[in-house]
């Protein structure tokens, strides 16, 4: 079956989000007086979410006290600052026209709360663009449960066997596969130094967007 949809995880996938995560972690450090920690440290647990970023930069314990206060704080600066330095990874811009050019659909399914995705596609000039977006806000499980993918499917009216679903995470392959879409692993997201993308069971793993544009020319061609 042609692809007809393309589907995206938000960070580490379509977009590179990471420089503002690290710009919060690091003045949320310069504010109490205390010195900033390597920048990858932070990127390496952006997969992990909040609580995962705001561990690391205090090398604090999630159940200390304390910790709870921080992480409030850093959504809060995160609200104001979600997209100041994010922006699409090197090559999607093109993928993404060629995606259109080829009138096939795209969006994007992600674990980002609404209130954070929805401001930085609209930000960045994607919100018009995209076909839609699903947020935990619109489910009731979030990936790596299929849910996400199978409301995308059916808001776009499509069989998931049509659709490819890239993401830099197992929770998206994992998501994916269970929704019957296609799947695709890309290694230049944020993973973690222990996971490997090539053990994830994905159809496919690309380590640029250029080589997702050669997988949607190979499956228009064998339509």
């Amino acid at each position: 079956m042609a692809i007809r949809a393309v589907l995206f995880d938000m960070d580490g996938t379509l977009l590179d989000t990471a420089p503002d995560f690290i710009a919060i972690c690091q003045s949320m450090l310069a504010d109490r007086g205390l010195a900033p920690i390597p920048d990858k440290h932070i990127r390496d647990e952006i997969s992990g979410g909040a609580k995962a970023m705001v561990a690391v930069t205090f090398s604090m314990d999630p159940e200390s006290p304390g910790f709870e206060a921080l992480r409030l704080e850093f959504l809060e600066r995160y609200l104001k600052g979600c997209a100041v330095h994010s922006k699409l990874f090197d090559g999607m811009a093109e993928l993404l026209a060629d995606i259109e050019r080829s009138n096939l659909i795209w969006g994007v399914v992600t674990n980002k709360p609404l209130r954070f995705a929805e401001l930085i596609m609209q930000q960045l000039g994607l919100a018009e663009r995209s076909a839609l977006l699903i947020c935990p806000d619109h489910v009731t499980n979030s990936k790596p449960h299929p849910e996400p993918l199978i409301l995308a499917c059916k808001m776009l009216d499509l069989d998931p066997a049509s659709v490819l679903f890239v993401g830099d995470d197992l929770r998206d392959i994992e998501s994916g596969r269970d929704a019957g879409t296609r799947t695709a692993a890309v290694t230049f997201g944020y993973i973690h130094p222990d996971d490997n993308p090539r053990n994830w069971g994905a159809d496919v793993v690309v380590d640029h967007p250029s080589e997702l544009r050669k997988v949607l020319d190979s499956a228009l061609c064998s339509c």
